[in-house]
């Protein structure tokens, strides 16, 4: 016989929490299904990273634009300076140069009369060479066309060699330095005869065997 141990009895099992309340159990699966699956947290993460990464980029195309255009501002703006650096110079040259126009005038008139002579030979020439290093180039020369940017005519003739307006004779050079004229050439021009034909060349010298042979035969 099996002696049984007096005060112990056989327990039953505890029941769950789901199994003492079925109805509770089923109501928080139920919830659980309607909400879906959640999302994981390492999406949620790269989602952050890739709008802050968006942002990131967005900032930077935008400092690079500013950055750009501050570039060309100074570009132009060395040009600019630069510019008017070179502009400066040429009027501070063309102007000290101007004061120095009637020296070589009187320079160009003493070599003209054979004056330039001795000690003034050697500071007339020093004076044209510094000018010269400076960028002054005289202009004007006898036979050329009359330009009335570059000339002034201060004398006026007719002459039947001539088929245009022309310089004559140069009363007063011209100076410039590059393109900038500082005092036109003041000249003596002649004009055409009004109403003169230019004669050619070539019917001028074949008129001449006509004349010889139409003459009176000795006989």
């Amino acid at each position: 016989m099996t002696e049984e141990t007096p005060g112990f009895e056989e327990q039953p099992d505890v029941p769950s929490e789901a199994a003492q309340n079925p109805d509770d159990a089923a109501k928080g699966a139920g919830s659980a299904d309607k909400a879906g699956p959640a999302a994981p947290a390492g999406d949620l993460e790269q989602v952050a990273l890739q709008a802050q990464l968006d942002q990131v980029r967005t900032a930077l195309s935008e400092r690079t634009a500013d950055l750009q255009r501050l570039q060309a501002e100074y570009q132009n703006y060395r040009r600019r300076v630069e510019r008017d650096r070179v502009t400066v110079k040429e009027i501070a040259v063309a102007s000290l140069l101007s004061e120095l126009l009637p020296v070589l005038d009187d320079i160009g008139r003493a070599r003209e009369h054979g004056e330039l002579v001795g000690g003034f030979k050697s500071v007339g020439e020093s004076v044209e060479s510094v000018s010269a290093k400076l960028g002054l180039q005289q202009f004007g020369k006898e036979g050329e066309p009359f330009d009335p940017l570059v000339h002034e005519a201060l004398m006026h003739s007719y002459a039947p060699d001539v088929t245009e307006t022309t310089c004559v004779q140069i009363l007063q050079p011209g100076y410039r330095i590059g393109e900038r004229t500082i005092r036109p050439a003041r000249v003596a021009v002649a004009e055409p005869q009004p109403g003169a034909t230019p004669v050619k060349g070539g019917e001028g010298e074949a008129a001449a065997p006509d004349e010889e042979s139409g003459g009176p035969e000795e006989g």
